[in-house]
């Protein structure tokens, strides 16, 4: 029992200097804006990326398990933030392998969340439960 409550200390730690370092990361993003007075569309999906993590580890602290869904999700942003932000000049073929990307992370979601529906008889209960 006492080396699972070490590790669970260590999580929360690192849990803590994440947080920290998204909101310093977040912090410094809006600070460069205010600097150049300019927003771009690459400076928000940043920021919905720090967004996601925050709330990713709010999660975490409320339920202390990680859900998986969720850094698919963040991948699924950033994948789709580096293709918006591909210049002219870059091979057309990373366009269809980072949208190929956001293709199998998105079905992976749709996987992850179809193992709990009730219409498919896939709910929580275990498979040798009595109803």
């Amino acid at each position: 029992m006492k080396l699972n409550s070490v590790i669970r200390n260590i999580q929360l730690v690192g849990v803590i200097f994440i947080l920290v370092g998204t909101v310093l990361a977040f912090g410094f993003e809006i600070n460069e804006m205010y600097k150049i007075k300019r927003v771009t569309l690459a400076d928000l999906l940043l920021m919905f990326i720090y967004i996601e993590v925050i709330g990713m580890i709010g999660v975490f602290w409320a339920s202390k398990t990680i859900r998986i869904t969720y850094p698919v999700l963040i991948a699924i942003t950033a994948l789709a933030r580096l293709i918006i932000l591909q210049d002219k000049d870059s091979a057309s073929i990373n366009l269809i392998y980072q949208g190929g990307a956001i293709l199998l992370l998105a079905l992976a979601v749709f996987f992850l969340t179809l193992r709990y529906s009730k219409k498919l008889g896939m709910d929580k209960k275990n498979p040798g439960e009595e109803a």
